[in-house]
């Protein structure tokens, strides 16, 4: 059984778990001797049992025992208490290099820096004649002063195994899963050596493989070796060489990728013949590598070196193009691969409920893309880029078929913009929309909310009128609509929110007047069109396929583009995007999205977790502080209570269907949330915080209703609700003594208002009106008049200290804000806003409107649903992709 916070072993306290792996469970303890936190690694009584693991176990301590290095992690003690085996290591902040890449590609400085320290520390163990064999991400920690070599379970210390037999001696197949297990092939596969795929003998250059492996993701992002299952992997490493780091960096020094290519050679003879020797190239890259850079840099008029990277790939990708013209008429152009990466300071904002991700014109010059909170153009032609619009939500942008204006989505409404001017136009309501398409034609195709079918409406302006109908049996909605050449057809994807991952999920194909509408494809994120070609998603891999527009029909075989696309089920969305001018933009990892529960103090400084990372959002407090509620899980979602320390979760509902966050009742018994019902529908439901019983539903709408807080006499319910594409609030009577109505809206002031919250003696209401903002506004919740403002550059999201002395709010740059409230008679006194600390917010909110965030009773600590990562993985440009299916 894992061991409980306050289990002693030996003078080691165990305080919390960190994580666990194939050799062992990992816990951060307490030195009650010395007085500080060590990492204690535990081999389970059942891994004990058996003789091999347990060696294994003893052999890493003897291993590290014997080294001594700033690069490796230090162990302290080894022990035993009862069956218990236990090693006692350095505890280490920060995070693994496996966690750090899946935000994409590390700075070039850095990835040299942490290079240069794993290979000194590879050179270290090796004149120590221990060979790591397991070198992979997640065995290396970063930390503030640099890397650490973590896990020596599977080192061979040759010293002390004279007589031991090296299993990887035998040919023996096994199979072990994508971490490491025990078996006869040792180590990782995606990292490991050709020579110990094939079961040969292991040594100190099949860890200069690894770490050759290892650089090469840290520089790109990207695994050297990939594929979708361990036989593909596998086969890769034996046969093929990795894509050139020059073709995803095409300024990444030359002689870097040679210093990799050699690590990665298939005959050991090739490769690095020491670690030594690895460490003074890298040092002597580092600094001439540092100066080219910093000449780009300055030639360019730029202080990141990723953006003069991008237009070094831009350049390049003209060099090509120009010269293919000019020498090479009739000859079929190559492919041609260049990076782009986000504006300086900022880092995409694709994915999510809220996300921009990128658009190509659909000729080619120019991509849109969200980041910084913004929606930004870059030209293609010549690098220059400038935001296009922020401030006001703008979500999910797309081209019209011109290239010279895009259509997008902010505060609720569907708009277009020219690119030139920034002229904007209002043409309807669209309160949580999902996509949007701009046709030949002159018709705008769009999705207005998540669960809704496609409306079409005339660039020009005009009355929206449905396009699509939605058979509830199957979907839930229809959303990502892109026309086809003619103006007529078009395709969309239909998704069901119960069954994210269902069969009867794909891509449709169908016709402005109704008389076509039939299944495409079967696939789980959006299709577009480009050069006869339906692109979409199936396993991560971008597919490419012959369409007939004449028959509307798939013909010929598939051919794959890319692999490793990021895939955003949340929404059913790929980072992808194409032009007719045989250009494809693209972003390869893991969809990010997931978030974790984090205490702070008022200074930001961690606290604590109270989660593992997940899916999930909406935190709410209990008024005593005692219980905590939470929605986790996308597309559906069910709410789940915990404790505020996270020891303990435990689910209250189980429709899969909720889409607000949960509000307590004043005496914690109940808990009030929305589901989203097939067919539009969406009901406003209360249940017992114990979880028994079905819920009651208070009352059914055709639009989002989601409640935000309870009063705390318990009779009033606060709700955001969304009517004709524009949110309110609203007030719902529990005791049926009132109807159900808007607060304060009126046609002369049609103000958008959210985030509804009452303060603790209920007098006064605190929300953000869109009048002169978004700002944080305090107003009275019943009777008098009066109103005043309490952000003053923008704000959203207030909370208040259950003494209502303070209100808090988070500001448009994402920073805590702290305001003290002076109540005098009927009016109030509100103080200068105090900016607390950064809050980097999680993605999954499903409306601008929902509070991510709580306050402990006394206002010292925060609650945080924090994004587990930012998107920093950079958009790979391929021109001339057609080559790439060419014969297929």
């Amino acid at each position: 059984m894992p061991l409980v916070s306050g289990t002693k072993l030996g003078p080691y306290e165990i305080l919390a778990p960190i994580g666990a792996g194939g050799m062992g469970e990992v816990y951060r303890a307490r030195d009650t001797r010395l007085g500080r936190d060590v990492a204690v690694k535990v081999l389970p009584a059942a891994m004990a049992e058996n003789l091999q693991l347990r060696e294994r176990f003893e052999r890493e301590a003897r291993a590290v025992s014997r080294l001594n290095h700033p690069n490796i992690c230090t162990l302290f003690d080894v022990g035993d208490e009862g069956t218990t085996h236990f090693l006692v290591m350095e505890y280490l902040e920060g995070e693994t290099l496996e966690q750090r890449v899946k935000r994409g590609a590390l700075p070039l400085d850095a990835a040299l820096k942490y290079a240069e320290q794993i290979a000194d520390a590879l050179s270290k163990a090796h004149r120590a004649e221990i060979i790591h064999r397991d070198l992979k991400p997640g065995n290396i920690f970063i930390t503030k002063q640099g890397a650490k070599i973590l896990d020596f379970g599977l080192a061979k210390d040759r010293t002390l195994l004279q007589a031991e037999p090296d299993s990887t001696q035998r040919g023996s197949p096994t199979t072990v899963g994508s971490d490491t297990a025990a078996g006869t092939i040792l180590g990782t596969y995606p990292y490991m050596s050709p020579e110990q795929l094939e079961g040969k003998m292991a040594d100190a250059r099949s860890d200069i493989f690894a770490f050759g492996a290892v650089l090469y993701e840290m520089l790109t992002g990207q695994r050297a070796f990939g594929g979708q299952s361990q036989a593909s992997v596998i086969a890769a490493i034996l046969e093929r060489d990795p894509r050139s780091i020059l073709e995803l960096m095409p300024v990444c020094p030359k002689s870097l990728d040679r210093v990799v290519r050699r690590c990665l050679m298939k005959d050991p003879d090739e490769r690095w013949q020491s670690a030594f020797d690895l460490k003074m190239e890298i040092q002597q890259i580092a600094s001439g590598g540092a100066e080219e850079a910093n000449r780009i840099a300055a030639a360019t008029g730029w202080r990141n070196p990723w953006i003069p990277r991008a237009l070094a790939g831009l350049a390049l990708l003209l060099a090509v193009a120009i010269g293919a013209l000019l020498l090479h008429k009739n000859a079929p152009k190559p492919p041609v691969f260049s990076s782009l990466t986000p504006p300086q300071g900022t880092y995409f904002e694709i994915e999510g409920d809220l996300g921009i991700p990128p658009a190509l014109a659909p000729d080619g010059t120019g991509v849109i893309f969200g980041a910084g909170g913004a929606i930004w153009y870059r030209s293609l032609r010549d690098g220059t880029e400038r935001e296009l619009s922020k401030g006001k939500n703008e979500v999910y942008p797309f081209w019209a078929p011109d290239s010279k204006s895009i259509g997008f989505f902010g505060d609720g409404k569907l708009r277009t913009m020219e690119i030139g001017t920034g002229a904007t136009k209002t043409l309807c309501d669209a309160s949580n929309p999902r996509g949007g398409a701009w046709g030949s034609s002159g018709i705008i195709l769009f999705t207005p909310t998540t669960r809704d079918i496609i409306y079409q409406i005339p660039a020009t302006g005009g009355t929206p009128k449905p396009v699509t109908h939605l058979d509830v049996n199957l979907h839930s909605t229809h959303r990502w609509p892109f026309f086809l050449p003619d103006g007529q057809h078009f395709l969309y994807m239909a998704a069901n929110h119960v069954k994210p991952l269902g069969e009867q999920n794909g891509v449709f194909i169908a016709s402005l007047d109704g008389k076509m509408n039939r299944l495409l494809v079967s696939t789980s994120v959006g299709a577009q069109f480009a050069s006869g070609k339906l692109l979409y998603v199936h396993d991560s891999k971008l597919m490419a396929q012959t369409l007939d527009l004449r028959k509307l029909v798939l013909t010929g075989n598939t051919a794959t583009i890319a692999e490793g696309l990021v895939t955003d089920i949340g929404v059913w969305h790929s980072t992808f995007t194409v032009s007719n001018a045989d250009t494809l933009l693209y972003q390869t990892g893991t969809a990010s999205g997931k978030s974790r529960l984090e205490w702070v103090d008022r200074n930001g400084k961690h606290l604590n977790f109270v989660s593992e990372t997940d899916i999930l959002f909406g935190p709410r407090l209990s008024k005593s502080g005692k219980q905590l509620l939470a929605a986790m899980g996308d597309p559906g979602a069910d709410i789940w209570r915990l404790d505020p320390s996270g020891q303990q979760k435990t689910r209250l509902t189980f429709e899969n269907l909720s889409v607000s966050e949960a509000v307590w009742s004043p005496d914690e018994t109940r808990f009030a949330y929305s589901l989203g019902q097939p067919g539009k529908r969406f009901t406003l439901n209360v249940k017992t915080s114990s979880g028994s019983g079905a819920p009651k539903v208070l009352e059914e709408t055709s639009d989002i209703n989601s409640p935000t807080d309870w009063s705390p006499d318990g009779r009033y319910l606060l709700c955001e609700r969304f009517v004709n594409g524009a949110s309110q609030i609203w007030v719902v009577d529990l005791e049926g003594k009132e109807p159900t109505h808007a607060f304060g809206i009126t046609s002369v002031s049609p103000d958008l208002q959210s985030s509804g919250q009452f303060s603790p003696d209920g007098k006064w209401m605190a929300l953000v009106s869109s009048v002169t903002g978004p700002q944080v506004i305090v107003v009275p919740f019943k009777g008098g008049g009066g109103k005043w403002q309490v952000s003053t550059e923008g704000g959203r999201w207030p909370r208040w200290r259950r003494d209502g002395k303070e209100l808090y709010f988070v500001s448009n740059r994402n920073e805590m804000m702290a305001v003290r409230i002076t109540e005098k008679g009927e009016s109030l006194e509100v103080g200068s806003p105090e900016r607390l600390f950064a809050y980097h917010p999680a993605l999954r909110i499903f409306r601008s409107g929902m509070i991510n965030y709580d306050v402990a009773i006394d206002g010292k600590k925060f609650l945080l649903d924090v994004a587990a990562d930012e998107n920093t993985r950079p958009l790979t440009l391929l021109s001339n992709w057609n080559s790439l299916v060419e014969g297929e």
